[in-house]
């Protein structure tokens, strides 16, 4: 199946009225356990920061963010976030919580360049979390351990939707496998980035693909990073990259499914070292880089998790758009009322 493509055939498990229900309930569920999993504390965030901050994030480095002007201000530009990965630590400093300690917000953004489809909107929500590590624990065995409290979240929440509702029937495996960018490229050097992901997913159900953002052998990264909040570039056992991504294999769409992007982030080392990488080194003169870089801010980990995707996942849904309210194209709207996929 086409990235982009829906299932030839599909009649939803549950109706309006059920799928609101339960996209609260899976909400609910999920963020009290992963608070409770990692210790965090639940804070307000910002819709928008000031352009001129650093805070905001520019994701794979060519998504422009919205922008508008305050008046009361004079002026001042400020931009709608698109993600808070900044932020975030800032926050943590500001809270002063220690290792071990975290919070996580309700993110919610406009990215207006993305790609619409089944999978992707121009409005993304999702669960921003940050928690304080030591110095010692910047390591891919913490990762991991990190994203083994996650996994067994997600496993959990899973069981709980299906014990509600018993037209849905749980496929995530209990343990998550962790593969490195590289090793995958080995294992199938023939295969496109997508494709390899959508044969270890296939395989093992659920998996940790960690090292993104740095070149394989062809010279290229499995996926684009930017350069100041991940850490995708510092040696470990297995190469390069203390962050990945949790990607699941979605049964409707017979394809893999991304939940979520998280990792160690950026120490004042690593930040220059990926800012030289990617040539971008005049982001130093941004507050939040001169932080970091004066080692003002405390190291951490942390992702951010789709709420969308995961009601997606956990409901049997087709499309992102029935699990929330979004803009479409009139005649995508269109097209997927003739599949039978209502969006909201």
């Amino acid at each position: 199946m086409a990235q982009d493509s829906h299932p030839a055939t599909y009649t939803p498990l549950l109706n309006l009225r059920e799928t609101e229900r339960a996209i609260r309930m899976i909400k609910e569920f999920f963020q009290i356990n992963l608070a409770e999993a990692l210790n965090l504390l639940r804070v307000s965030a910002p819709l928008f920061v000031p352009a001129d901050s650093g805070i905001n994030d520019n994701l794979n480095g060519i998504e422009k963010p919205v922008s508008f002007r305050i008046r009361v201000m004079d002026g001042q530009k400020a931009e709608i976030v698109q993600s808070l990965a900044k932020w975030k630590r800032l926050a943590l400093a500001d809270y002063g919580l220690q290792a071990g300690e975290g919070l996580y917000t309700d993110m919610n953004a406009i990215r207006p360049d993305e790609n619409v489809g089944p999978l992707h909107s121009i409005y993304v929500d999702q669960w921003d979390w940050e928690r304080v590590m030591t110095p010692e624990q910047r390591n891919l065995g913490f990762l991991k351990e990190i994203v083994e409290k996650i996994h067994d979240v997600l496993y959990r929440t899973e069981r709980y939707v299906a014990e509600k509702h018993s037209a849905i029937k749980p496929i995530l495996p209990k343990k998550i496998t962790f593969i490195h960018t590289k090793e995958l490229a080995e294992r199938f050097p023939d295969c496109s980035r997508l494709e390899r992901e959508n044969r270890i997913s296939r395989e093992h159900g659920a998996v940790f693909i960690n090292g993104i953002g740095a070149n394989l052998a062809d010279g290229k990264p499995h996926d684009g990073r930017a350069p100041d909040y991940d850490d995708w570039s510092t040696p470990t056992e297995l190469g390069d990259g203390l962050n990945g991504d949790i990607v699941v294999w979605n049964p409707v769409l017979q394809r893999s499914f991304e939940l979520s992007s998280m990792g160690i982030r950026v120490d004042a080392e690593a930040l220059k070292r990926q800012l030289e990488l990617t040539g971008t080194e005049d982001r130093t003169a941004f507050p939040f880089h001169r932080r970091l870089l004066a080692n003002e801010l405390p190291q951490t980990i942390g992702g951010g998790i789709g709420q969308s995707r995961l009601c997606m996942l956990f409901l049997r849904k087709a499309h992102v758009g029935e699990v929330q309210s979004s803009i479409w194209p009139d005649e995508m709207r269109e097209e997927l009322r003739q599949r039978n996929i209502t969006l909201l």
